[in-house]
């Protein structure tokens, strides 16, 4: 005959058992339920053909003497003369920071460029402004990848919808403007208006990488736009990849899960910086 406080104590250990399995279980259960609503999002957004349409006001820069508009583009299907701008530009400005390291990340970019994710921002000198100043209609509309010798390409962004950490988060893999038009608000209004498209798409942030010898990138990012190294960054996140790493990864955060995840809970603060 079995002792009767030998079958309590068996008893008790699988009921304890059975709930720890139980709370496993819904757990996992969770996981792939957020996974599917992570994964639709990237997907619904990877599917917009324009998300500049969102915001018409904004496919034109009208500010210091610019008159520049904006259009959309895909990664595979630049034109030939597009694939080589971007090239180029990023050869003038991302050659230095890169140092050395520059002849590696070259071909992984020229890769990058065209990727079937990669999402494009370009912009244009406008040929024909208006009496205002502003591009036409004509060419705020445009949507073609092609480079027109009259409407000059001036800068792009490229930038991806991917999940980190289970966050989907708008990615921005390069914002590249020419030296001659830097320092006149254009970087400030793209990021601005990646942080709606972000928004717009329900991405919890918006994330990049930067060189940490690009130090007027990091202060522009870090202080004007108040952009925060994100716990993913390899300084926070390992601590024996601290002083190796060449480069930050940023972050802003639009939601209490999105800060949780990639912001932590350090506090940057912000250097004063006037740019």
């Amino acid at each position: 005959m079995e002792n009767k406080g030998s079958l309590s104590h068996s008893r008790s250990e699988n009921n304890a058992s059975g709930n720890c399995n139980g709370v496993q279980s819904l757990k996992r259960r969770k996981i792939i339920e957020q996974k599917k609503v992570t994964d639709q999002l990237i997907e619904v957004a990877c599917a917009q053909k324009d998300h500049l349409s969102p915001f018409p006001s904004l496919r034109h820069y009208n500010r210091g003497g610019l008159s520049l508009y904006l259009q959309s583009g895909r990664g595979n299907k630049l034109s030939c003369s597009v694939k080589k701008y971007i090239q180029n530009l990023l050869k003038i400005n991302m050659e230095g920071p890169y140092g050395s390291q520059w002849p590696t990340e070259e071909k992984v970019k020229h890769r990058e460029m065209v990727s079937t994710q990669a999402r494009y921002i370009f912009v244009h000198e406008a040929s024909h402004a208006n009496a205002n100043g502003k591009p036409s209609k004509s060419d705020a509309e445009k949507t073609s990848t092609t480079l027109n010798k009259k409407d000059p390409m001036v800068a792009f962004v490229h930038f991806r919808f991917i999940i980190e950490e289970m966050i989907p988060v708008l990615y921005v893999y390069e914002l590249q403007i020419e030296p001659r038009f830097q320092g006149r608000g254009l970087g400030t209004f793209l990021m601005e208006l990646i942080e709606l498209i972000a928004c717009k798409n329900c991405m919890g942030a918006v994330v990049f990488t930067v060189q940490k010898a690009n130090f007027k990138a990091l202060n522009f990012y870090r202080n004007r736009l108040r952009y925060t190294i994100s716990s993913i960054s390899p300084s926070r996140a390992n601590s024996l990849m601290a002083t190796d790493a060449s480069y930050e990864i940023l972050c802003k955060a639009f939601n209490e899960e999105a800060k949780a995840v990639l912001e932590g809970d350090m506090n940057t603060g912000a250097m004063g910086v006037s740019l």
